[in-house]
């Protein structure tokens, strides 16, 4: 059962990005990544396309789910290249043959053990036809879900990091057969995503998101 109406169709998703004026923040002070949220069309309807960060010693953001994304490089001063390098790097999806459908609003990261705090920016894509995934030494797993499934009451969690002294965090199972869970800042990119067109996440948390990483 959908917990919310039914996600909205690609021209929705059009609309609606296309009339919307997005949050930006300076990075003064902190770094600057982006990442790239990759919609499809699928037979069943749209579906997004997430990773599994590789387990890494020391990176703070080991295994994590995620979109595809990254730290801008010192000679790029616009996320969105930044954006667009990350995922052809990251899993060899060529963004400059795709449909940009808008910019999300741009989040602000927690500081992480030996990480700088980071500004984030969001981009969203649709892709027409879609290349196999390559995904390089930074990706564990890389894969297509259901965007509407992400609404689907059994697949919110609560998730428990350890890291945080078991802190739980409003969490989305996503995958098959052996279900991922995102939640953190993607989980907070979905929750800009789903009010721009929208169609909110279930609110079933409270505070909780504040402390996300």
């Amino acid at each position: 059962m959908v917990w919310f109406p039914a996600v909205s169709t690609l021209e929705e998703i059009r609309r609606a990005l296309a009339t919307r004026v997005p949050e930006t923040a300076s990075p003064i002070g902190s770094g600057r990544a982006a990442v790239a949220m990759v919609l499809r069309s699928a037979s069943a309807g749209l579906e997004v396309l997430f990773i599994e960060r590789a387990e890494h010693p020391g990176d703070p953001w080991s295994g994590h789910m995620a979109f595809p994304g990254g730290r801008l490089e010192p000679s790029e001063r616009d996320p969105r290249t930044a954006a667009e390098r990350e995922t052809s790097e990251e899993v060899g999806l060529d963004l400059s043959r795709a449909e940009l459908l808008g910019r999300l609003d741009d989040l602000h990261g927690r500081r992480a053990a030996g990480v700088p705090a980071l500004v984030i920016s969001g981009f969203v894509y649709h892709l027409a036809e879609v290349p196999t995934l390559r995904p390089n030494h930074e990706v564990g797993a890389a894969f297509w879900f259901p965007i509407e499934a992400l609404q689907d009451r059994a697949q919110h969690v609560s998730y428990a990091v350890p890291a945080a002294g078991e802190l739980p965090f409003p969490g989305i199972r996503v995958g098959e057969a052996e279900p991922h869970v995102v939640w953190g800042l993607t989980y907070r990119f979905l929750e800009v995503f789903f009010t721009a067109v929208g169609r909110p996440l279930p609110d079933r948390w409270g505070a909780l998101r504040e402390f996300a990483p």
